[in-house]
């Protein structure tokens, strides 16, 4: 079996949109300064377009960024106390900030951040940029292009930091995954892009092996896109960590879709961030968590694997192993199809940015 991994089909789309596709993405767009109350999850689109869940706001912001010349993505990054250089940018300290997320823009390399300047809800949001040249600097939300779609349903207790705990590009939408009000609140929504209406998405369940129940509260806390046997599909990382896959085809307004549970990798353990790649012909997942390392998940026979209907005492189901050297891994992202850029936290607390060989 080989899964047609769905990044490496949005490189190649990505480099080979035309400028009249390019255009239709934009369609819809305003000129202006995005009030952004948040700056979460991001991810790409093509043309250079930053998808960003603002979520306190409750909305999903689409940005020109103008990213969209070559670049060398393919270039080495080594950048030590990132945090301490962008705590300078914004005129405060490490302790005062907090880098909520990264992303590649897989068509030139540039690296950008989420940031938010003071702790807690009422942090100033900031999106922090690394061009491909390895030059920090803040980027300007003033008078940019930009749409938005606003999440309906959002939940409005304290819960509301996870309207939006990740979203990605595929196929020409923008999955987004976090909670809603309903009675089952963890969801998946499916938005066209460019933005139209966004529905209530579907309401989705698991069985957690580990606690030995099915569940319908706990949001996803990460998610990769690709290709199982042709059919695109959604592989899911919740804390404790049941790896879950959900085919996107049925992730229909209203719909209420059960996954199959393909791994249970650990409890007392929270995934922060995971992408797919490919290396000597083999389909892997590289996944990042707060307690249990950076691991490397064999996704080979994903298509065949049983699902996990029983309680388990740990670990069970795809095959997988702890790369050493990488213990405190925050956040990553593929920066080309050969290495993957780490947000790498030490002892002391600061932070690196580095690029390394995809294991």
């Amino acid at each position: 079996m080989s899964t047609r991994i769905a990044l490496l089909a949005a490189l190649l789309a990505a480099a080979l949109f035309n400028s009249s596709h390019a255009a239709s993405l934009t369609a819809g767009m305003q000129k202006g300064t995005p009030d952004l109350k948040s700056a979460g999850p991001i991810t790409f689109a093509p043309q250079g377009i930053l998808l960003l869940g603002d979520t306190q706001g409750a909305t999903i912001y689409a940005i020109a960024t103008g990213d969209t010349s070559s670049g060398s993505p393919s270039q080495p990054i080594n950048m030590e106390n990132i945090d301490q250089k962008i705590a300078g940018m914004l005129g405060t300290t490490p302790a005062d900030i907090l880098v909520n997320d990264m992303a590649v823009n897989p068509e030139t390399g540039s690296t950008f951040l989420t940031v938010s300047r003071g702790r807690g809800p009422d942090g100033k949001p900031v999106v922090m940029r690394i061009d491909s040249a390895g030059k920090l600097g803040e980027f300007s939300l003033k008078d940019v292009m930009y749409s938005k779609a606003a999440i309906p349903d959002a939940p409005q207790d304290k819960k509301r930091q996870d309207v939006t705990t990740d979203l990605q590009f595929a196929g020409g939408q923008v999955i987004v995954a976090g909670l809603s009000n309903e009675e089952f609140s963890s969801n998946l929504r499916v938005i066209p892009f460019p933005f139209a209406a966004v529905d209530k998405g579907a309401s989705i369940e698991i069985y957690h092996g580990s606690h030995g129940q099915f569940e319908t509260k706990s949001p996803v806390r990460t998610f990769a896109v690709f290709d199982i046997a042709g059919q695109a599909n959604v592989l899911a990382a919740y804390t404790c960590t049941p790896l879950v896959k959900f085919p996107v085809s049925e992730l229909k307004p209203g719909a209420k879709v059960k996954g199959t549970t393909v791994a249970e990798l650990g409890n007392r353990n929270r995934p922060l961030d995971m992408v797919v790649y490919q290396k000597n012909g083999h389909d892997y997942l590289l996944m990042s968590n707060s307690a249990r390392g950076l691991m490397k998940v064999d996704i080979r026979e994903i298509d065949t694997a049983a699902g996990i209907t029983d309680r388990i005492k740990d670990k069970a189901g795809l095959p997988y192993e702890t790369i050493a050297g990488f213990e405190k891994v925050d956040q990553l992202d593929r920066l080309d199809k050969d290495n993957a850029l780490l947000l790498v936290r030490s002892d002391s607390g600061s932070l690196t940015l580095k690029s390394v060989p995809l294991p």
